[in-house]
């Protein structure tokens, strides 16, 4: 008679034993559920023959997840890749002649000190409300909120010259790290291959990257 061994890696053999359905969520995320979930102007007790609050969100959310923000720009004839200003190529500068478009070259960002581009008259939340979706019920803890950039496919080169013609500039998965009031704009984070927000050490950014340290 011999003592059972237990295998060394027992943790992964039980992992991969799956038996029968499961209603476990087995996609990782570091997103909280909540922010994923639209925002509805619905009353939380069901009025008879209305659809319930849970049921519309739901269905907005399965709806939203069917839109995608390149594909609408594109069907309107829309280049993602030149939205974004780039450094003006004074000696190839197509003229009216050549019949190319843009005859002249974009010069303005999306987002212009100038607000020339903001309209908020239509956003379903305000920013403070977008960022307070990476907090859990009973966690102190911020995490990221989901969210699309457009950023250069080129990290190194984006940061150094975000106006350089070689860059190639793609709506792109984000986790929303924070806000600043004063300049208006969103501090991002590009999602890695698994859809995570992680910093170089494979942890997950919390707090908008603060550490506690400061």
């Amino acid at each position: 008679v011999t003592t059972f061994k237990v295998p060394e890696d027992f943790g992964s053999v039980l992992d991969k034993q799956v038996i029968g359905p499961t209603t476990e969520n087995l996609i990782k995320s570091d997103f909280p559920v909540q922010s994923f979930k639209p925002k509805v102007q619905i009353a939380f007790q069901r009025l008879p023959g209305r659809c319930s609050r849970n049921m519309e969100i739901e269905k907005r959310r399965r709806l939203y997840l069917t839109f995608d923000i390149a594909q609408l720009l594109a069907n309107k004839g829309i280049d993602s890749n030149q939205l974004m200003p780039r450094h003006h190529n004074l000696d190839n500068m197509p003229t009216i002649e050549e019949k190319k478009d843009p005859v002249f070259p974009i010069y303005l960002p999306l987002k212009a000190r100038e607000h020339i581009f903001d309209n908020e008259d239509y956003d379903c939340r305000t920013p403070e409300e977008w960022i307070s979706l990476g907090l859990e019920p009973g966690s102190h803890d911020r995490k990221p909120v989901p969210g699309k950039a457009l950023l250069p496919t080129d990290d190194v080169l984006g940061h150094e010259d975000p106006k350089s013609q070689k860059l190639i500039y793609k709506w792109t998965d984000v986790g929303v790290l924070d806000y600043d009031k004063e300049t208006e704009l969103y501090l991002v984070h590009k999602t890695d291959k698994n859809g995570l927000v992680r910093d170089e050490e494979g942890t997950p950014i919390l707090n908008g990257g603060i550490s506690p340290e400061g």
